[in-house]
C-alpha cells in the first residue's frame, strides 16, 4: 500500500526516500495523518507497549483498561490466576465495554445493550437472542498480552513480534532487582499535545538536559563526553560486584533487533560522586532490591520495544511508557516500582520516590510541545543529530524501516 500526502504530490515512499541521513525527519511526519494511519498500521498496533506490573492484578477478577491511539483493551486476572487481555469491544454493536480505568469483577456488562462476560472473555448473558445464536462465537476478543519477569505487555497485533529471546536475555539482569516481585508505589498519566514520535525522540538523547534538566543533570553523567563518562564508570564497576551486581550490556534495540522480534536492551551508567539514587540528595528513598546488598552508584537503562523504557535505581525502578492518542496527542505513563514488600511511610515516601521524575517529565512535557509547535511551523527544516543523539539518529532510522515495511 502506498499512501499518498494530502498536498497531493508527494507520497510516503517518496518521503521515507528523501529523508538526509542523520538528520531529524521531515515535517510531514509530524503532521500528515496519512503518515500517522499508516504509523497505526505498520507500528503502532504491531508493536509491544508496557501496560504495567503483575503486581497491580493480584487476585482473581482484578482489571485495568489500557488505550494506544483508537484500541482500548481490558487487561485482566482470571479465575484460573492467569493475566490476559480482550478488546474493549462488546460483540454485539461495538460499544466499549468497560468505562473503569480499573478495579475488580465477576463479569464485564456492555453499558449499551447488556451483553455479559465472564473474565475469561467468553459471552455468558445476551437477552432475546434467536435459538440458533452462537454463543461461543461472540466472546470477547483476545489481545496480544505477555507477562515478561512481572511486567504486563500489551499487542494489538494478532501476529506480534517474539518476545522469547527478550525474556531469555534479559531474565539475568532483571533477576538481579527482582523484576517479578516487585510492586507499583505511584503511577502518574502526563498528557502531551505533541506528535509521540517527538515524546520519544526526546526520551531519547540527553543533548537537552544538562540545560533543561539542572536536577537530573547534577546526578546523572549521560550528558559527559565519551572520555570523561568512561573514567566515571570505571569507579562504578569497581564496585559492582561486591554490591551485587553483574557488568551486563544487551544491545538488541530498533535497528540491532533479529527480524520478527521485539527490540530490547540492557547497561548500566554511573552517577555522579555522593549519589546513590535519583533523589533530591541522592540518599536512598526506598529498600534496596532483589540482590542488591550495596549501593555501586549507578542507574540501568532497560529498553522494551518502541514505546517503553525502564531506569533501574538499586532502590526503586522507574518506567516510562510513551503513546500515542492520535496525530496531535500523545501520553506518558509512569510507574515507580520498589521492594513488594517494602511499606509506605515506613520503607518510603511517595513525594520523595516520584520527586525527580515527575519535575523532569513535566519539564520534558513543555520542551516537547515547544517543539511540536515550531515543528508545524512554515520555517522548520530538518536539523543535523549531533554526537550526542546517537540514540535518536537510530530511533529515527528504525522508524523510517519499520514505515517502509510492507
Amino acid at each position: 500500500m502506498t499512501a499518498t500526502h494530502t498536498n497531493g504530490h508527494t507520497n510516503i515512499d517518496d518521503l521515507i526516500a528523501a529523508h538526509k541521513p542523520g538528520h531529524s525527519l521531515d515535517q510531514r511526519f509530524y503532521v500528515d495523518p496519512d503518515v500517522y494511519e499508516l504509523e497505526l498500521e505498520r507500528i503502532i498496533n504491531r508493536n509491544w507497549i508496557l501496560a504495567g506490573h503483575q503486581s497491580q492484578l493480584p487476585n482473581a477478577g482484578d482489571y485495568k483498561v489500557m488505550k494506544v491511539g483508537r484500541e482500548s483493551a481490558i487487561i485482566v486476572r482470571g479465575k484460573d490466576g492467569d493475566i490476559r487481555a480482550f478488546a474493549n469491544v462488546c460483540r454485539h454493536r461495538g460499544s466499549l465495554v468497560c468505562l473503569e480505568a480499573h478495579g475488580n469483577t465477576r463479569k464485564f456488562t456492555c453499558p449499551y445493550h447488556g451483553w455479559v462476560y465472564d473474565t475469561d472473555g467468553k459471552l455468558i448473558g445476551a437477552r432475546d437472542m434467536p435459538e440458533d445464536f452462537d454463543w461461543d462465537a461472540h466472546g470477547l476478543l483476545p489481545v496480544s498480552c505477555e507477562v515478561i519477569h512481572g511486567l504486563i505487555f500489551l499487542s494489538f497485533s494478532d501476529n506480534p513480534p517474539s518476545v522469547e529471546n527478550c525474556r531469555k536475555e534479559l531474565a539475568e539482569p532483571m533477576g538481579q532487582f527482582d523484576f517479578p516481585n516487585l510492586k507499583v508505589a505511584a503511577y502518574k498519566e502526563y498528557p502531551i499535545p505533541a506528535n509521540w514520535k517527538l515524546s520519544i525522540e526526546n526520551y531519547q538523547e540527553c543533548y537537552h538536559c544538562a540545560t533543561a534538566h539542572p536536577d537530573y543533570a547534577r546526578m546523572h553523567t549521560l550528558m559527559l563526553d565519551r572520555k570523561k563518562r568512561e573514567r566515571v564508570q570505571g569507579h562504578m564497576k569497581e564496585r559492582m560486584e561486591a554490591c551485587g551486581l553483574r557488568d551486563i550490556y544487551i544491545d538488541r534495540i530498533d535497528t540491532a533487533a533479529r527480524p520478527g522480534e521485539i527490540g530490547y536492551g540492557y547497561s548500566r551508567t554511573a552517577l555522579f560522586d555522593g549519589y546513590k539514587t535519583g533523589s533530591r540528595d541522592g540518599s536512598p528513598v526506598a529498600p534496596l532490591l532483589g540482590e542488591l546488598t550495596d549501593y555501586d552508584g549507578g542507574a540501568s537503562d532497560f529498553s522494551f520495544g518502541a514505546f517503553s523504557f525502564l531506569l533501574a535505581y538499586s532502590d526503586h525502578v522507574v518506567a516510562y511508557v510513551f503513546s500515542p492518542v492520535d496525530k496531535d496527542n500523545s501520553r506518558c505513563d509512569i510507574y515507580w516500582l520498589v521492594r513488594g514488600d517494602a511499606e509506605e511511610g515506613k520503607d518510603y515516601d511517595v513525594d520523595e520516590l516520584t520527586w525527580l521524575w515527575d519535575v523532569t517529565t513535566e519539564a520534558d512535557k513543555t520542551i516537547i510541545v515547544n517543539n511540536f509547535k515550531g515543528v508545524r511551523s512554515r520555517f522548520y527544516r530538518p536539523g543535523p543529530f549531533s554526537g550526542m543523539e546517537r540514540a535518536e539518529k537510530t530511533y529515527v532510522d528504525w522508524l523510517l524501516q519499520e514505515l517502509a515495511r510492507p
